[in-house]
C-alpha cells in the first residue's frame, strides 16, 4: 500500500484518478479548496482523507508533506482557468505557481523521499505556433498567465529534480473530457459544457466559427498516463505530451456527440475569445516509449460520456 497525496483531488482528474488509486488499495490524501471541486466527486473510503484547505497555505501544506512523507504527490490543483487568469494574474499565479515552488522547497529542505512527485502542465503552453502536432520540443509560446504559470513550473520541477535529486515529471493535458467534469468553471472543457447544454437543452455558445481543432482525450486515459509516469522510474526531470495524437474539429466533435445521445445542440455564435488557441494536436510519441497507448477514441469516449450522465 502506497501513500499518495493529490492536491486539486476533488477535482475532474484529481477524484478520477482518486477512484483509481483507492480500487488498487492506495491510502489517499485530498487536498482541495472546492472552487472548482466537488466533494461529491471524492471516493466513499476510509481509505481517502480530505482536507478542504487551499494550496496557498504554506504552513498547511508544509506540516502534511512533512507528517505524511508520502510515496507519491500528484499535483493537480490549479485555477484552470485562461480567461480568469488574465482578469487575476497575481492571485492565480499564487496557486499555480507559488504553492506548486512552496510544495518544492518543502520536500528538499526536509529531505522528503517520494518515489514520484508528478506535477499537471497543460497544452496550453504551446500557444499558438504553427507546428503541428506539438512535440514536447516544440516552440512555447504561453500566451495567458495561466499558461506562463504552467510552464514556469514545469521548469521548476525538471530543474529541481535535476539541481536536488528530486524524482519530478510532468504532464502537458490536451483537452480532456468525460464523467465529473464541472461545466460550471469558467473555462470548462468545451466537451462539459456541450453535454451539459444536451443535458439541460440549453444553447451552446460557440465561439468563433467551430472550426479550431483539439486532442481531445478520455479521463481513463489520462489517469493510465499518470499511473504510467508516476511507477516507471525512466520517467523524470521531464515532460510529456498526454493526449491521443488525433484531431478533430470542435463543428464535427459537437456532431459526433449528437449522434452519441440522439440529440441536437442548439448553438448560437460569438466572436473568438482572446488568448484562444486556434489547432492543439499532440505528438504522443514519447509517452508511448513508456508503454502508454490510448484506449478510448472520441465517438466511444463520448458515447460513454453520454451513458455516464444518464446514470446520474
Amino acid at each position: 500500500m502506497s501513500k499518495v497525496l493529490i492536491t486539486g483531488g476533488a477535482g475532474f482528474i484529481g477524484s478520477t484518478l482518486a477512484d483509481k488509486l483507492v480500487e488498487e488499495g492506495n491510502e489517499v490524501v485530498i487536498v482541495d479548496d472546492l472552487s472548482m471541486g466537488s466533494t461529491e466527486n471524492i471516493p466513499q473510503s476510509i481509505n481517502v482523507t480530505f482536507y478542504e484547505e487551499s494550496i496557498t497555505n504554506h504552513f498547511f501544506m508544509t506540516k502534511l508533506l512533512i507528517t505524511n512523507n508520502f510515496d507519491y504527490i500528484y499535483l493537480l490543483a490549479a485555477v484552470a482557468s485562461v480567461a480568469d487568469s488574465i482578469e487575476r494574474p497575481i492571485e492565480t499565479h499564487a496557486v499555480n505557481q507559488n504553492a506548486n515552488l512552496n510544495i518544492l522547497e518543502t520536500i528538499r529542505k526536509e529531505k522528503l523521499t517520494p518515489k514520484k512527485i508528478v506535477f499537471s502542465s497543460s497544452a496550453a503552453v504551446y500557444g499558438n505556433g504553427p507546428e503541428l502536432p506539438k512535440k514536447e520540443t516544440s516552440s512555447i509560446d504561453p500566451m495567458s498567465p495561466y499558461a506562463i504559470d504552467k510552464f514556469a513550473t514545469e521548469r521548476f520541477m525538471v530543474d529541481y529534480g535535476k539541481l536536488y535529486g528530486l524524482p519530478t515529471v510532468c504532464t502537458r493535458f490536451f483537452n480532456v473530457y468525460g464523467p465529473k467534469q464541472n461545466p460550471k468553471s469558467p473555462y470548462s472543457g468545451v466537451l462539459s459544457i456541450v453535454s451539459d447544454c444536451l443535458v439541460r437543452d440549453d444553447i451552446f455558445t460557440l465561439f468563433g466559427d467551430g472550426s479550431q481543432t483539439r486532442d481531445y482525450v478520455y479521463i481513463d486515459d489520462v489517469v493510465d498516463a499518470l499511473l504510467i509516469l508516476a511507477t516507471t522510474p525512466e520517467a523524470k526531470n521531464d515532460v510529456y505530451n498526454v493526449a491521443t495524437g488525433e484531431t478533430i474539429s470542435l463543428v464535427d466533435v459537437i456532431k459526433a456527440y449528437e449522434s452519441a445521445s440522439g440529440r441536437k445542440v442548439k448553438v448560437v455564435k460569438k466572436e473568438a475569445r482572446l488568448g484562444d488557441v486556434q489547432d492543439s494536436l499532440a505528438d504522443i510519441t514519447k509517452l508511448r516509449g513508456l508503454g502508454y497507448e490510448p484506449k478510448v477514441n472520441v465517438t466511444a469516449g463520448l458515447a460513454k460520456y453520454w451513458d455516464a450522465l444518464q446514470e446520474k
